[in-house]
């Protein structure tokens, strides 16, 4: 059954870690309604969503794609780049121990699962400010015996790979090339983001639905001119936290 981990909004999200946007303030209760639509939608498009308690303590706990990445056989678990972000990956071990088998990337390896893009078994991560060349190499060394291909990808301008680009499904890809060595990811067709909504790359492909933010238009025109469903969601609190729609859940089989 399709399966999607989703935590509880901490109330120090205005405390979150930025690299790439200024700082705003963030209205806490509209953040929540945004997660809590954000739950819905997932629910709606058919996955069970086990929602975990709030982290109080720690600003970006609602972006539970960071501290793990799930793969048929096994969920690796990350040692963030963020050293104050660390803290978050221990309770998603614990929820995730229940469906895979666990592997650890170590430090001096760093590992974000934003930074983490899969499409079957061929795996594109970003090398970035969150994600090392170490913390590639060793989940290379945990996945490659299950068959997976991993695939390092330089990425500039932006948080994590997946910020620049995602998978709508159909062997087809969401990006703003611009921001990441688009030559390393081979074998697809691309739906380029609409030049005036640079940070429009990031879509969660769920069945036969895109969730995709309202913030961008004239890219969710283009993703449905390629005859993909697009449910669209408000999330522009969250982006003030450098959000976008995939990193809030895990979404695996269970």
């Amino acid at each position: 059954m399709l399966t999607a981990i989703t935590r509880k909004v901490s109330p120090k999200l205005g405390e979150c870690e930025l690299s790439h946007i200024q700082r705003q303030p963030i209205d806490i209760g509209k953040a929540r309604a945004q997660h809590r639509a954000y739950e819905e939608t997932l629910g709606r498009l058919g996955a069970r969503v086990l929602s975990l308690p709030e982290e109080p303590e720690l600003p970006d706990s609602m972006f539970v794609e960071d501290p793990a990445v799930v793969f048929d056989e096994v969920a690796v678990i990350c040692p963030l780049g963020t050293e104050a972000r660390r803290r978050e990956a221990p309770s998603i071990a614990a929820a995730l121990e229940k469906y895979r088998k666990l592997g650890y990337v170590k430090l001096p390896g760093t590992l974000e699962g934003g930074d983490v893009l899969r499409v079957g078994k061929k795996v594109f991560v970003g090398v970035t400010g969150r994600s090392n060349p170490e913390g590639i190499r060793q989940l290379a060394a945990i996945v490659g015996g299950f068959g997976y291909e991993v695939t390092a990808v330089p990425v500039h301008e932006c948080l994590h790979l997946k910020s620049a680009v995602t998978y709508l499904g159909r062997n087809a890809l969401l990006a703003n090339r611009g921001w990441f060595q688009a030559e390393r990811i081979t074998g697809f067709e691309w739906v380029d983001v609409d030049a005036s909504e640079p940070h429009a790359g990031n879509a969660l492909a769920i069945g036969e639905s895109v969730i995709f933010p309202t913030a961008f238009p004239k890219t969710k025109a283009k993703i449905e001119a390629r005859g993909f469903k697009v449910a669209s969601l408000d999330i522009g609190e969250l982006q003030k936290a450098e959000a976008g729609v995939t990193c809030s859940s895990l979404l695996f089989e269970a």
